[in-house]
């Protein structure tokens, strides 16, 4: 009988595993790619983890971004407000303290951060601020020339996709620009008629007349401005009801009884409400001032100088107004003015004075310490 080769064999010759020289043990092809797939996995995932991280930071900061322009400073850039120079400048500490109001968590944050990643918090900040101030210029936009043509009846009807139209070409918003008496002097580009931010435009006043005798009677109360506040921060529907004197329904709370339908049905929050604004302040006045006075122009784009005119040096002028009065006197009428303001727009709430010091002396509090002091007369007794 011949010998049987190895390859006649119908069995598998297992080749021994022989240790290396440190005593490891040399693993297969397919367990080393499982390993590696799997380590790959798990890198993938805490990549997607990571992304998704920052994707939600983003939207985080440019949502909360869109109040700076509104309720902090509409030009001062971020850097100014929160370096060290803001303790000189009283604009500035005001507009940081505005901001520390209007973003309670940054400052916090701030520390927390390393240079590049604060930096980077900041331009995401930025860009909610200046996405905002797009939106509402584009919403005041079409409205301030309907609300002209409907209150004026103009013979030349203002149209919104024609701002060369506009500003002084235009007779009502050349009217609504600087006082009536002037408007052939700035026509013409006579120096005695120079437009700029160191006038008070009549658009500001209530009925669009002036006392010269009282520049600040009626001054900040007119029809166009509070349609416009309510326009960009409760809804552009509300500004229709501008000729009231605040005794509607509050805004508000309709925004937040919609979210807490039943039905669960979508609805639109109010750009007061998811920004926590409650009272209407100085600086946001101020921003709605100036856009309207763009909405007015025949400015294309935002800038902040048009002509003679300069926006930032404007919005100081109306803060400035109210923040940094001469005297007592004045300060009672500014606090009188922001009420009526706070009124017109979110109604007759009284939220905002509800602090734990008045609580303390309501009647819920008053008889819940009633009956404790009974409790104790009772102990005592026995």
């Amino acid at each position: 009988m011949p010998a049987l080769e190895p390859s006649d064999l119908d069995v598998h010759v297992l080749t021994p595993v022989v240790p290396d020289l440190n005593g490891a043990v040399p693993t297969s092809v397919d367990a080393r790619a499982k390993r590696r797939i799997a380590a790959l996995e798990e890198e993938l995932d805490t990549l997607r983890q990571e992304k998704g991280t920052k994707q939600r930071k983003t939207t985080y900061y440019v949502a909360q971004g869109r109040a700076i322009r509104r309720m902090v400073a509409l030009y001062t850039s971020l850097e100014d407000l929160i370096s060290e120079n803001d303790c000189r400048q009283d604009r500035l500490q005001r507009g940081y303290i505005a901001l520390t109001q209007a973003l309670p968590w940054m400052h916090d944050k701030l520390t927390q951060l390393d240079i590049d990643d604060a930096e980077d918090m900041l331009k995401k900040l930025k860009r909610g601020a200046d996405a905002a101030r797009g939106d509402d210029t584009s919403t005041l936009k079409d409205l301030v020339a309907s609300w002209v043509n409907q209150d004026f009846q103009p013979s030349h009807l203002l149209r919104s996709n024609d701002k060369h139209s506009c500003s002084f070409i235009h007779d009502i918003c050349g009217k609504l620009l600087c006082p009536a008496d002037v408007k052939a002097g700035i026509r013409d580009r006579t120096l005695d008629f120079i437009v700029s931010e160191n006038s008070w435009p009549l658009f500001l006043y209530e009925d669009y007349s002036v006392n010269p005798d009282d520049l600040e009677q009626g001054l900040f109360k007119s029809k166009v401005l509070v349609q416009a506040f309510k326009a960009m921060f409760t809804s552009p529907s509300s500004a229709r009801e501008a000729d009231g004197d605040g005794d509607g329904a509050n805004m508000l709370e309709n925004s937040r009884r919609a979210q807490q339908q039943l039905n669960q049905v979508k609805v639109k929050t109010c750009v007061a409400s998811i920004i926590n604004m409650r009272k209407v302040t100085p600086r946001t006045l101020a921003y709605v001032v100036c856009q309207v006075r763009f909405a007015l122009s025949s400015v294309l784009s935002w800038r902040m100088v048009d002509g003679d005119f300069d926006y930032e040096i404007f919005w100081n002028n109306i803060v400035d107004f109210f923040e940094a009065v001469p005297g007592p006197v004045a300060q009672r009428r500014v606090t009188k003015l922001l009420e009526w303001w706070t009124r017109k727009v979110f109604g007759r709430n009284h939220w905002e004075d509800l602090t734990p010091e008045v609580v303390s002396k309501m009647s819920v509090t008053t008889l819940a310490n009633q009956r404790i002091a009974q409790e104790d007369t009772a102990f005592d007794s026995d």
